[in-house]
């Protein structure tokens, strides 16, 4: 299946995100914590006269959170609401024809989790990923 592409680094790792997903891409401002959130929520920026959830992706992923601060951030729609999902480096958007996962690659931790398939970019395998499995459950117990 072809599609349009986005190209981005997570955790030092080009990762493809389908257009389809993005509804933009920004530079990150300052970030508000939310107390007693899910680690994976950085917490809440405000972003264009709206409200973004912010995710640390990196720790979304169950690796260490980074420790450079973030600036730059996919913007998507789940479920009605909006997530800003922290990259390190935007980098293209290109199409791309999406292929399975070849038997024998192994994944680590959340990788195995987000991954969607792969897209070849200039002879370079690169991860496709779908960014609703960075977004936590955010329930409340009763």
């Amino acid at each position: 299946m072809s599609g349009l592409y986005l190209i981005a680094a997570i955790a030092g790792r080009l990762v493809a995100i389908d257009s389809n997903q993005v509804d933009s891409v920004v530079d990150i401002g300052e970030i508000i914590p939310v107390p007693l959130s899910s680690s994976e929520v950085r917490g809440l920026a405000a972003l264009r006269s709206r409200v973004v959830t912010v995710i640390d992706t990196c720790v979304a992923l169950g690796l260490p959170p980074s420790v450079t601060p973030p600036v730059r951030a996919v913007i998507t729609l789940v479920d009605g609401h909006y997530y800003a999902i922290l990259v390190d480096v935007l980098d293209d958007v290109a199409p791309f024809a999406l292929a399975p996962l070849s038997r024998g690659i192994a994944l680590d931790g959340g990788w195995a989790r987000v991954a969607s398939g792969m897209v070849e970019r200039d002879g370079e395998a690169v991860l496709a990923i779908d960014l609703r499995q960075l977004i936590p459950c955010l329930t409340v117990a009763v």
